[in-house]
Order: C-alpha cells, then sequence, then structure tokens
C-alpha cells in the first residue's frame, strides 16, 4: 500500500483529492470543520518537505455551476486551519486552473473550484480525468468519504500517474483501522449495529458474521426482529418485509457460533416526541399506541457486559432516537462502555453518520480508538466491497 512515505515531495506539485463538503450556514460560513482537519497531516507533510499542494474537493449536490456551492466559501477556514494562505483557482479546469496550478510555488496551497459544477466528473470521464491529471506531479488520494465512487478525481485520474499515486494519511488510517476489525482483530469481537432499518445494514451483517464473537442489534431494527420472533412491538417502527430475512440471520448467526444480543427492555413513548409520556416495558410487550425509542436499563447492564470483554468494538447506529434528549440516554451510556473499554486497551472503531454525529454530541471523539469520516464508504468497506478509489491506487 503506496503511501505518502513512499515519495519525496520536494519540488513536486502533489494533486490532492480531498473530502472537503462541509455544511455551510445561510452566510456561508463553515458549520463543521472536521473533514478539513482531517486533511491537514497529508498536506503539512508535503509541505514540510517542500513540496505544492493543489486541493480538488466537490461540495454538495450542484446542478451544474451554483454560487451557494462555490468552494471560495470555505477558503477563510482553509487557511486558517492549514496554517497557510490557500489560493484559489475559479475553475478545477481550463486556463485560470492550469495557470494557477503552474504558477504554484514550494509550500504553497491552491484549491481548485467544485469538482461537480462539470458533469464529467460524476460520469468518471476519462478526459476531464487527464485534464485534472495534468495539474500535479503526484496524485494523492486521501478523501474516504467518496472512495466508493468511481468518480473521474477519485479513480478514474490515478490511471494518468503509473507509480506517481498514494493515499493520504487520513485515507491509509482509514483503510488500516477497517483491516484492524475485519482481518486483524483480537478477539473477542462486537459489532454494534443500530439505526432505524434492517434493509440498510443487511449486507453489513451477513459479511461480518465470520469476523464477529458479538453481534448487538439496537434502534428501530430492534423491532423487526422482536416482531419475527413473536413480540408485541406497539406501535414501534418495523420493516414488516424483513421479518423472514431477520429470522435468517439469527438461524445463520447461530450456525456460525455467534451471539446476538438484542434488547430485552426499552422505554417507551406514547407519541413520536421528546414531551412525550415514557414508561419502561419489555421489548416484547409493547402496548398498542406506544412505541419504544431508546433501549431499556436491564438491555444497558447486558450490553455494559459484552462490550467490557471485548477486544475490538465497532459501532455502527445509535441505540435510539439520540436526537431527542429524553431517548438518548442508551446511545450516551453504549458511548461510555465503549470508550471504558477502550480505556482498557480495547480497539473501537466508530463509524456512520448518526454513531460519529452522537460521539461528537457527547464528547466522546477522543475516548474511542478511531472515527471513521466515510459513512457509505465505510459500510460499503463492511459489507466486503472493493471500493474503486483505493483499487485505482492498488493497481
Amino acid at each position: 500500500m503506496k503511501t505518502l512515505n513512499d515519495f519525496d515531495f520536494k519540488n513536486k506539485k502533489a494533486l490532492i483529492r480531498v473530502d472537503f463538503n462541509v455544511p455551510l450556514d445561510e452566510n456561508f460560513s463553515v458549520t463543521d470543520a472536521t473533514r478539513i482537519e482531517a486533511a491537514k497531516p497529508t498536506i503539512d507533510a508535503i509541505l514540510k518537505q517542500g513540496g505544492s499542494v493543489i486541493l480538488m474537493s466537490h461540495l454538495g449536490r450542484p446542478k451544474g455551476v451554483e454560487e451557494q456551492y462555490s468552494l471560495k466559501h470555505i477558503l477563510k477556514t482553509a487557511s486558517e486551519i492549514l496554517g497557510v494562505p490557500v489560493q484559489f483557482a475559479s475553475d478545477c479546469i481550463g486556463k485560470e486552473a492550469t495557470d494557477a496550478a503552474a504558477n504554484i510555488k514550494a509550500g504553497e496551497v491552491l484549491l481548485l473550484e467544485n469538482l461537480r459544477f462539470h458533469k464529467e466528473e460524476e460520469a468518471g470521464d476519462v478526459a476531464f480525468a487527464k485534464e485534472l491529471a495534468s495539474l500535479g506531479d503526484i496524485y494523492v488520494n486521501d478523501a474516504f468519504g467518496t472512495a466508493h465512487r468511481a468518480h473521474a478525481s477519485t479513480t478514474i485520474i490515478a490511471q494518468f500517474f503509473d507509480e506517481k499515486k498514494c493515499f493520504g494519511l487520513l485515507l491509509a488510517k482509514e483503510i488500516e483501522s477497517l483491516n484492524k476489525v475485519l482481518k486483524n482483530s483480537e478477539k473477542p469481537v462486537t459489532a454494534i449495529l443500530g439505526g432505524s432499518k434492517v434493509s440498510s445494514k443487511i449486507t453489513v451483517i451477513e459479511n461480518i458474521l465470520d469476523k464477529v464473537d458479538h453481534m448487538i442489534i439496537g434502534g428501530g431494527m430492534t423491532f423487526t426482529f422482536v416482531k419475527a420472533l413473536g413480540g408485541k412491538i406497539g406501535d414501534s417502527i418495523c420493516e414488516d418485509d424483513k421479518q423472514e430475512l431477520a429470522l435468517e440471520i439469527l438461524k445463520l448467526a447461530k450456525e456460525k457460533g455467534v451471539e446476538i444480543h438484542i434488547p430485552v427492555d426499552v422505554v417507551a413513548a406514547n407519541a413520536f416526541s421528546n414531551d412525550a409520556e415514557t414508561k419502561i416495558v419489555n421489548v416484547k410487550e409493547i402496548p398498542d399506541g406506544w412505541q419504544g425509542l431508546d433501549a431499556g436499563p436491564k438491555s444497558l447492564e447486558h450490553f455494559k457486559k459484552v462490550v467490557m470483554e471485548s477486544k475490538t468494538i465497532l459501532w455502527n447506529g445509535p441505540l435510539g432516537v439520540f436526537e431527542m434528549p429524553n431517548f438518548a440516554n442508551g446511545t450516551v451510556e453504549l458511548g461510555n462502555f465503549i470508550a471504558e473499554a477502550t480505556a482498557n486497551g480495547a480497539f473501537s472503531l466508530v463509524g456512520g453518520g448518526d454513531s460519529v454525529a452522537a460521539v461528537k454530541q457527547f464528547g466522546l471523539e477522543d475516548k474511542v480508538s478511531y472515527v471513521s469520516t466515510g459513512g457509505g464508504a465505510m459500510l460499503e468497506m463492511l459489507e466486503g466491497k472493493v471500493l474503486p478509489g483505493i483499487a485505482a491506487i492498488l493497481e
């Protein structure tokens, strides 16, 4: 696996695919700079060696050129985080981009305009990729969040660099962390899968059953399993057409010697609202008109025991509707259990939009081993897929 360490960037122009798809408020100010901060170590390392950096990214889902999706809005934040004034080219190809790239000097950073202002980016257009490739000497992919897309800047471009292509520090760390769970894990391994739908996690479950010892199932997914097992789930969320699949998963897990842990009690509410009336009920006996919105105390007690005995932990998806304070306890407590297990020497990987949002919201980011930056990309790796952006560097 080629990384930055395999190259000398002195007097070289590094063309880096970063993921600067950051949220902006109504005044176009960056509200969460995590992704820019995540790319900083790679950029710093190249500048330190006397190289220059040309950054490519997308922002949002523009239909052609749309002012609100211009990357010029993030220049101020990027300059502050990187500690150097970031120059800007108002296009990513054509004369302006070519001239700006030609004039960049060692120690300088240039940001190209939004790649998705050109439909050729998402189409994986070869001519477009070739034009981007002409701007730099060495191609560095540091965008895990888009590694599962075969776009021009993430995948197609790599063919124009022969041996002069590598992973950035962030992407290398993502691959290493996922491999630590999927290939080189210390046992016992526990996967915690939450969220609302079984259907969105089914291929993940099937792929990782061979690699884990325990699987905790939480969140809305719980009720599809409980109903399939003959429980009464009241008005709880449920994918009725996935009940048979849920039973198959349980059967398969048993055959493979994997212990599946499902909540035994829940915090039920008489409406989907933070102000609803609540009570703790057996997960198989939720009254009509009530719905389970968080894991109950007995479930958490049991989950804690499983987590504390684990040496490798993967967490993807919350245990309840954590956006509402009254139903956040299960997710917060689970985060605390994982933090404690990590402090005791376990390796913990957290990924997927909601889980990442939860660890940040509850201040647990520095208490787990690694927080993944790519939701969709991480899920596809967990499903056992080869990501095109990663394969393109390895070829």
